[in-house]
């Protein structure tokens, strides 16, 4: 799903599903401030296939409500269920103060993310170039001298980020970075029958 927005943005949520037949949208939060992100007002960049006709653009939020603890969007334009579906699995970002922290201690904004240098065993094997979101899971992509690597950006995968140093810290499992050594060829006898053969 291509991203068209600019890299001081904050990915605050996912639209899943159209909600009632009023224009109604079920929210997936990515924020631990929903009622700070979503007022009245609030203008969202929206992360969509270049075929969807939201492409490029944006979308106004009207209104945040809970229905048994779960929130739903209302949005300006939005008016029936069938424009609600044109939006489904829309991710949506918003400008932000670039002097605030992130809300969560690991999370990062795309732009603090972009340039640093990525370590396995204290080697740099590349550079991040992009961070790319999808509802699954977020994918830092390495540029490496052998080209672009996708990196699950998991705890497991990724040990630590350091931006005063500038680092990323990977421990990948193998064959993500280089190919995975072919396996040797295996006797047709186990070595103690060759040697007792040979006696």
């Amino acid at each position: 799903m291509p991203k068209t927005t600019s890299p001081g943005q904050l990915r605050v949520g996912r639209l899943t599903k159209a909600h009632g037949l009023k224009g109604a949208i079920k929210l997936e939060l990515y924020t631990d401030e929903p009622d700070k992100r979503f007022v009245p007002g609030a203008v969202f960049s929206l992360q969509v296939p270049e075929s969807s006709p939201w492409f490029g653009k944006t979308i106004e939020f009207a209104q945040l409500r809970w229905y048994n603890g779960h929130p739903v969007g209302f949005f300006h334009g939005i008016e029936d269920r069938t424009a609600a579906e044109t939006l489904i699995k829309a991710i949506l970002w918003m400008d932000h103060d670039d002097s605030a922290l992130p809300e969560e201690n690991d999370a990062w904004y795309d732009h603090q993310l972009t340039g640093l240098n990525v370590l396995r065993d204290d080697v740099k094997v590349g550079t991040v170039s992009r961070v790319d979101h999808f509802p699954a899971q977020d994918l830092l992509i390495v540029a490496t001298s052998n080209g672009e690597v996708m990196v699950p950006f998991v705890k497991a995968i990724v040990s630590e980020v350091n931006i005063e140093a500038q680092t990323v810290t990977i421990t990948p499992p193998l064959g993500l970075f280089e190919d995975l050594p072919d396996e040797p060829d295996q006797p047709d006898e186990p070595a103690e029958l060759t040697e007792l053969a040979e006696g």
